[in-house]
């Protein structure tokens, strides 16, 4: 639903979240249950360093995981091409421009790299003009997968005015 409450169901005008190789189980099913309360895709790629099992992933997204639009892909490659003509944004703690100065669209895909590593540096360097950044202190190294997600949604969706309201 946008801003208005107007359903934007149609997946050419829906915003997504890609967890690029997630580490964390409790940071995926945050994120899973951000994905469900605001009604956005969750991609995730693999590997995952975790069973979709397992149960911290699974008490991370409470009984929310019936409204999670969840799809895992075996590569990123794979994952690019089904998604052919969508914007991909990448996330880093270090370079882009500003979240808050970064145009985002409302079909952006939001990719996030792994809690350890982050997005590759390939990724990042082959498409610099859509890498964005959460400004913070330079003596802390990185937010929290979740947290970062969060953050960067909410940024998002403001921007193109398709936050929901309550």
């Amino acid at each position: 639903m946008d801003f208005d409450g107007k359903s934007t169901d149609s997946p050419s005008s829906r915003m997504e979240i890609v967890l690029y190789q997630p580490e964390i189980p409790p940071n995926t099913g945050n994120v899973a249950r951000l994905s469900a309360a605001m009604g956005v895709p969750l991609h995730l790629i693999r590997p995952l360093g975790f069973s979709l099992e397992d149960r911290y992933l699974r008490r991370a997204g409470l009984d929310y995981w019936p409204y999670v639009d969840l799809t895992v892909w075996d590569s990123f490659e794979e994952f690019l091409t089904a998604k052919q003509g969508i914007r991909m944004i990448y996330t880093s703690a270090r370079m882009g421009v500003t979240l808050y100065d970064f145009r985002f669209r409302q079909t952006d895909c939001l990719v996030f790299g792994p809690e350890t590593r982050g997005c590759p540096t390939e990724l990042l360097e082959s498409h610099p003009e859509n890498v964005a950044r959460i400004p913070m202190d330079s003596r802390v190294r990185s937010l929290n997968l979740s947290t970062a997600a969060g953050i960067v949604l909410f940024e998002a969706l403001r921007q193109t005015r398709l936050l929901r309201k309550t």
